[in-house]
């Protein structure tokens, strides 16, 4: 089996009352709740990458931490065959929701609190990433 490598963007928030939010959104062909990904930018650094992804599927900008907090790996079906991905993810603090965006008629966005959306995705190296988010702001 193939193996190719993407990156990811975990966009976070805060609530009014300090309660981390985690914002997921719907995976274009299942519609399953994921977070936004893809390959990786030629010329880019892969943080800024995962920001421009946050950017086109959810919809968000914010401030990307340059460290990545973790990896997961999923399976991502093609045509042809099964491919696995391994996933570099970078915490995207978000500071605006955009009324647009590339994607916006081909997905949703929620948010979640920690806890549910950890039981929100399917990947489970992805939920113990989600649940083992600090909530101490990663960027300085």
């Amino acid at each position: 089996m193939e193996l190719a490598r993407q990156i990811a963007a975990l966009p976070v928030r805060y609530r009014h009352d300090g309660l981390l939010l985690v914002l997921l959104v719907t995976s274009r062909e299942a519609r399953r709740w994921v977070i936004p990904k893809g390959w990786p930018w030629p010329d880019c650094e892969e943080w800024m990458s995962a920001a421009e992804e946050a950017r086109e599927e959810p919809g968000v900008l914010g401030t990307p931490h340059p460290i990545s907090i973790g990896t997961y790996m999923y399976e991502k079906r093609r045509l042809t065959a099964a491919v696995v991905v391994h996933v570099t993810v970078y915490r995207l603090e978000v500071t605006e929701e955009l009324a647009t965006w590339p994607e916006c008629n081909q997905r949703k966005r929620l948010w979640f609190g920690q806890t549910e959306a950890a039981a929100a995705v399917e990947e489970p190296e992805l939920q113990t990433l989600i649940r083992q988010l600090s909530t101490d702001a990663a960027v300085p």
